[in-house]
Parts: structure tokens; C-alpha cells; sequence
């Protein structure tokens, strides 16, 4: 099959709307795992074993299980209990509360490399718990683990496309529903293929160079 560069141009309207979608996805997704993956990590390390075990339990849950087989729960199980969402915000909680599990044990990694005369000198200067995460730790530990964490945005951005199967317009879902309509499928599928390298490449500039500064 010959390229058309008409199926290219009739394509690029429904690229534009599936790029915004997959981007905003990607940024939500983003926010939702890095504040849940936080939680879980300062929750797992709790002396009370009545809220570390169940979080142990759940996370560990929810990073060997399949995102697809979440998705599916979240989009067609939770509306029988009452609880009905928008496919994309389904979307967004099932890529955030799924890569939250991963990127706990980042933030737990980095929380353990803090040296242990940091946790002494906030002790010694009496500092109360909470200003020694919030001034002392977190600081530090998440400075480290910008890299890991950044990984897991390209990670997150490559899964998106999984959304297509709840509805969610986003990229990959264009070009199929405009394959389906003019049956040219080698146009649309390229310029996605393109589109994630392009993107996937700009976030990996992007976070070398937060990375350089943070080291700074």
C-alpha cells in the first residue's frame, strides 16, 4: 500500500485531540502515583503493624496484578456499587493507584539512603516528627530518586494507550476509529508511533535536566 499524505493531513485533527487526552492522562496518572506512591512509603514504615500490613498487603495487590484486569474493575465493577466515573478519570486512577506501588518503593529506597547522622542531627535538635520529614528526609530523599521516578512517567506514558479499551480517546483510539472510517491504518499508526518517541524523548530531556539542577 502506497503512503497517502491526504490520510496523514485528514489525520492530524484527530491526532491533536488524542495527543491532549493521552497528555492529560499522562500529567494526572503522574500526580496521582507520586502523592499515592508517597503515602504508601510513609505509611509501610508506621510502627503500627495494624496500618503497615494492610498497606503491604493492598500494594503488593496491586503491582502483581494486571492493569487491564484494575481497569476493567474500576470502569465495570465499581458502577454496580454505586460509583460511577468518566472513562478518562477511571483512566487516570487506574495508571496512578498502579504505578503508585512502584513508585513507593522508589520513595522507600530513597528515604533509606538518607544517612543515618541526618535522622541524628533532627533528634538532637529536637525537632518534632513532622518537621524532621518535611525539612530534614523527604528533602533529600526525593532529590535522589528523581531519575526512578522519571522512568516511571515513561513507563506510564507508553501504558496510556491501554485506555482505549475503556473509551478514552487518546491516541491510539483516534487512529483506530479513523482506520476504521477510511481504512488506511499505516498512516494514523506511524504518526502515533512517531509521536510517542518524540514525546517519550522530550520527557527524558526534561528530566535530565531537573535531575542536573537538583544535583546542584
Amino acid at each position: 500500500m502506497n503512503w497517502d499524505w491526504n490520510a496523514v493531513v485528514d489525520f492530524l485533527p484527530h491526532f491533536r485531540d488524542g495527543l491532549i487526552v493521552t497528555l492529560q492522562a499522562l500529567a494526572l496518572g503522574s500526580v496521582v502515583s507520586f502523592a499515592l506512591g508517597l503515602v504508601w512509603a510513609l505509611l509501610v514504615r508506621t510502627p503500627t503493624r495494624w496500618v503497615s500490613w494492610p498497606v503491604g498487603v493492598f500494594t503488593e495487590f496491586v503491582r502483581n496484578t494486571p492493569l487491564l484486569v484494575q481497569l476493567f474493575f474500576l470502569f465495570y465493577v465499581l458502577p454496580e456499587w454505586g460509583l460511577t466515573f468518566s472513562a478518562l478519570t477511571t483512566g487516570v486512577v487506574a495508571i496512578g493507584l498502579h504505578y503508585s506501588t512502584y513508585t513507593m518503593q522508589v520513595y522507600r529506597a530513597g528515604i533509606e539512603a538518607v544517612p543515618a547522622g541526618q535522622w541524628e542531627a533532627a533528634t538532637a535538635l529536637n525537632l518534632p516528627p513532622r518537621r524532621t520529614w518535611t525539612v530534614v528526609i523527604l528533602p533529600q530523599a526525593v532529590r535522589r530518586v528523581v531519575p526512578a521516578l522519571g522512568n516511571y512517567v515513561i513507563s506510564m506514558l507508553k501504558d496510556t494507550p491501554i485506555l482505549m479499551v475503556i473509551t478514552v480517546p487518546e491516541m491510539l483510539g483516534e487512529a483506530r476509529l479513523f482506520a476504521q472510517e477510511t481504512f488506511r491504518f499505516t498512516e494514523p499508526l506511524t504518526v502515533i508511533g512517531v509521536a510517542f518517541i518524540v514525546v517519550s524523548s522530550l520527557a527524558s530531556v526534561l528530566l535530565r535536566t531537573l535531575e542536573r539542577r537538583l544535583v546542584r
